[in-house]
């Protein structure tokens, strides 16, 4: 006999950062969880991989190696709780450690209840971490299912025999809205973090080049991270004027740094598809970018905007001033570029994500519904 289909939306536990860690990852996932809300089709929630711990220990994350024992400790119970009740378990992962310490515990759950995992891959260091890491292509050959944001990274999989489909990340085409400029201004804004493989230290090199042209030049830089004292130096010591460091900015009010701006700039040395780029499309902004990683898969060079070589600054800076100096360039560059965000709206990446949820819900209950 078989059992009727269910008539409940499908249960998806979405484990990824929370948005208080201010990175692609995170900002990606709040957007599908708030794509998801009052969907009848998909009730989504998340489990969030950086879990406050209960106020007797949270003192103990302030302490950098013993906040990792803390979050692993907070971690593990919150999957044994979470994920039994879902249907599909979606994990958004990273490379490296933190793949051992968030996805990798994620998997190992879902399996002990039986239950389906995507893997939603999204590092343009892939490259070196699958190489590197047997832990890795193991996991990842065994998932149910992957899902990685570009033709890249899947490229990247097959390389390894691992199977994934492109699933594109989502872009408010509402929030960023769409300005034409004209003609372009020597506005600039970035917002990369700074951290060594966003190479932020390059695009201040190309705004020094850009600002000897255009005196009156203006950079903003939208982030945070690491590196952040040295990038200060490095702006005094090329003298540049009219340099904001923004800050990190919460998700819901970085349309306007893009609004402000007329050229997105980035410079990155590893890189995957960086929701950034897509935004900056979307707003209007002319772009310049270095060819890393998967880059190239969503920005045609002469297309959509204009890419240069990782690490040179030079020819970044000649583009920008090739911009401003052509008009219907950017005209023709921006125009494109808007109209290929099309493809990031949420109603067609939605289809993507029901299909594919649907499938590995259907498949798991498969030995359920039916019977001798």
């Amino acid at each position: 006999m078989v059992r009727p289909p269910s008539t409940h939306p499908i249960r998806v536990a979405i484990v990824a950062p929370s948005i208080g860690i201010l990175g692609g990852q995170a900002v990606q996932a709040d957007r599908l969880l708030r794509a998801w809300q009052n969907d009848p089709d998909v009730h989504a929630w998340l489990v969030p991989v950086n879990p406050a711990p209960a106020r007797l220990i949270r003192a103990a994350v302030r302490i950098k190696y013993l906040r990792t024992v803390v979050t692993q400790m907070t971690y593990w119970p919150l999957l044994l709780r979470e994920l039994r009740h879902a249907d599909v378990v979606h994990v958004f992962s990273a490379s490296y450690f933190s793949f051992l310490l968030a996805p990798l515990p994620a998997v190992l759950i879902a399996r002990l209840y039986g239950k389906p995992v995507v893997m939603n891959y999204r590092s343009g260091e892939a490259p070196d971490h699958l190489q590197r890491s047997a832990i890795a292509r193991l996991v990842l050959a065994r998932v149910d299912a992957n899902a990685v944001p570009s033709r890249f990274l899947r490229d990247v999989f097959a390389r390894f025999d691992i199977r994934a489909e492109v699933i594109p990340n989502i872009v408010d085409l509402d929030r960023f809205a769409f300005r034409r400029r004209t003609p372009l201004k020597p506005s600039v804004v970035s917002t990369r973090n700074f951290e060594d493989l966003y190479n932020v230290g390059c695009t201040m090199r190309a705004f020094h080049t850009l600002q000897q042209r255009y005196p009156e030049a203006t950079l903003t830089l939208v982030g945070g991270g690491s590196r952040e004292a040295s990038l200060r130096a490095l702006a005094h010591s090329l003298g540049l004027r009219n340099v904001t460091f923004a800050g990190r900015v919460k998700p819901d009010d970085v349309w306007r740094y893009y609004a402000d701006a007329d050229i997105y700039l980035q410079t990155p040395n590893i890189d995957n598809m960086p929701a950034s780029v897509l935004e900056a499309f979307a707003s209007g902004c002319a772009v310049v970018s270095t060819n890393a990683g998967g880059i190239p898969a969503i920005l045609t060079h002469g297309t959509h905007g204009l890419l240069v070589n990782c690490n040179d600054h030079e020819a970044a800076a000649c583009e920008m001033i090739r911009l401003l100096e052509d008009p219907a360039l950017a005209e023709r560059l921006t125009t494109a570029a808007r109209e290929s965000c099309e493809r990031y709206r949420w109603q067609n990446v939605k289809t993507q994500w029901l299909a594919l949820y649907n499938s590995l819900a259907r498949t798991a209950a498969l030995p359920a519904t039916t019977a001798a």
